[in-house]
């Protein structure tokens, strides 16, 4: 009898899998990192059929690493980094181009030309959605406009376009399905969020044709079964959502006003707002939480571009660390009477700022500042933009009141990071027993849908926090430190 569902958690920096038991405990996690490929200033690149390898070398490690057979896998729930943008050849399967990663701003001068046509409102009320670099749309027609033949192939209905849901589905179906969730498709900026359908207006407006984009459908659904000869059986593919909206299902805030905040290479907030999209007048963005039995869910969004990214670049660029865990130890250590601040816009700011054109800084470097003081300006670079994109949701959803924030992703087992979280958002932070909570809600949407899973009610009771940090700090000090972050930032956006 089947008794796992495996989880395909693919990331910006590595492929992974994870097996769930019937009883929804993880039993195991592979992982395969790949590389980032950067060719120009702002652009972001990932190689395609290296996402694809890594994705079935991991899925394969899983299986085996416990001695399974993929014949016991009941179901598979996908989630990947959203936005990031591929084209491949209908016929052959191969990309035309690497994969345009949600961090890329190449697309930044074309959006602005955009916004001066004063098509942004269009969009937004539309998709919820701003107009920026970040979202696919104005990927997709780079690649047709910048590939040698793409865009008459395009329209000749030769090739075809999807996020990397769809890229993974495509392949491991052999080819079979091309198919996205509306969580996903509510990120491209095509997507009406409202009608629940690619919308004709905007595939007009960034000169997209419609027979390129994949079919839509729940997050729980039957997107098709893998080939056989991919894993060693055919496993339906039963869940899919975009990594944050993955993520909010595994933390069960399945009711309007629940919080979560995702801090891997970005950090995303999620406010569940119910039934009726409630479109923000702070810059924030509105999408689709979930969609169960044709029902989409709508939540608000801050997305912030660097969050564990700033401890990468500590030791991958400026080599003061060896490992993440030493930021921890090092921000410990950091002088207290120093007030150094970084303001992490390597690839430009997002919510609810969205300034493409921002570069990172450090501000109140003295003779004195070193490794240990960068190290707990990075970390609390996280806590003061979460705080404003806590600022700007309360503005717009007022009915939220006091909130609990759960938190997962991998700078959620620093418990210094946490704490400075909760201090400066004078709110309690809850992390919950199980902080894979991205690959959680992909697993758990599969395994509802194959009947292995209890409904939602059911796992929402069943859902704990390990540790609850509570805050500690003065209240003068904490708004001393947030002015400080703010006079920070104004003096690093462009506009």
């Amino acid at each position: 009898m089947a008794e796992y569902i495996l989880a395909l958690d693919q990331g910006t920096t590595s492929s992974r899998a994870i097996l769930f038991g019937s009883d929804m405990a993880m039993l195991n996690v592979e992982h395969e990192e790949f590389v980032q490929h950067f060719p120009n200033d702002g652009w972001v690149e990932h190689d395609p059929m290296e996402i694809l390898s890594t994705t079935i070398s991991s899925a394969r490690k899983a299986i085996k690493s416990i001695g399974a057979e993929a014949t016991s896998i009941a179901a598979i729930g996908i989630t990947n980094q959203r936005e990031t943008t591929v084209v491949w050849d209908k016929e052959s399967g191969k990309p035309i181009y690497n994969a345009i990663v949600w961090q890329d701003r190449r697309t930044a001068d074309f959006c602005e030309n955009m916004k001066r046509s004063g098509i942004e409102k269009i969009i937004a009320d539309k998709t919820g959605l701003l107009l920026d670099p970040y979202f696919s749309a104005s990927k997709i027609a780079w690649i047709l406009d910048n590939v040698s033949g793409a865009r008459e192939r395009a329209n000749a209905g030769k090739l075809l376009f999807g996020t990397i849901d769809s890229w993974l589905i495509w392949n491991l179906t052999g080819g079979k399905v091309h198919a996205t969730d509306a969580t996903n498709a509510s990120r491209t900026s095509l997507y009406n969020i409202v009608d629940g359908c690619w919308d004709e207006e905007l595939l007009k407006i960034f000169n997209v044709p419609i027979n390129m984009l994949p079919s839509v459908k729940d997050c729980a659904a039957d997107y098709g079964a893998t080939d056989a000869k991919i894993l060693g059986a055919a496993i339906s593919i039963r869940g899919v959502a975009g990594d944050q909206q993955a993520a909010t299902v595994g933390q069960a805030c399945f009711k309007p006003g629940m919080m979560k905040s995702t801090y891997g290479t970005g950090c995303f907030v999620v406010l569940n707002t119910g039934e009726k999209p409630v479109l923000s007048k702070n810059r924030l963005l509105t999408t689709i939480a979930y969609q169960i039995n044709g029902i989409p869910i709508y939540a608000l969004e801050g997305s912030i571009f660097v969050a564990g990214a700033a401890v990468q670049w500590m030791r991958d660029g400026l080599g003061i660390i060896d490992n993440a865990a030493q930021s921890e130890k090092f921000a410990k250590m950091a002088d207290k009477n120093q007030s150094v601040y970084l303001v992490p816009a390597f690839t430009g700011i997002g919510a609810p700022h969205w300034d493409a054109n921002a570069r990172g800084a450090i501000y109140g470097i003295t003779r004195a500042t070193g490794p240990y003081e960068i190290a707990r300006a990075a970390l609390e670079s996280v806590g003061y933009q979460t705080r404003d994109l806590m600022e700007a949701m309360k503005k717009d959803y007022p009915a939220m009141g006091d909130v609990t924030l759960r938190v997962d992703g991998g700078m959620s087992a620093s418990n210094w990071t946490m704490q400075f979280l909760a201090d400066i958002l004078n709110a309690p932070v809850d992390r919950p027993r199980i902080i894979e909570t991205t690959a959680l809600g992909a697993a758990y949407l599969a395994g509802m849908d194959a009947g292995i899973y209890p409904n939602m009610d059911e796992f929402s009771g069943g859902w704990k926090a390990e540790t609850r940090f509570v805050p500690q700090m003065k209240n003068e000090v904490r708004e001393e430190k947030y002015s400080g972050w703010l006079q920070a930032l104004g003096r690093t956006l462009v506009g």
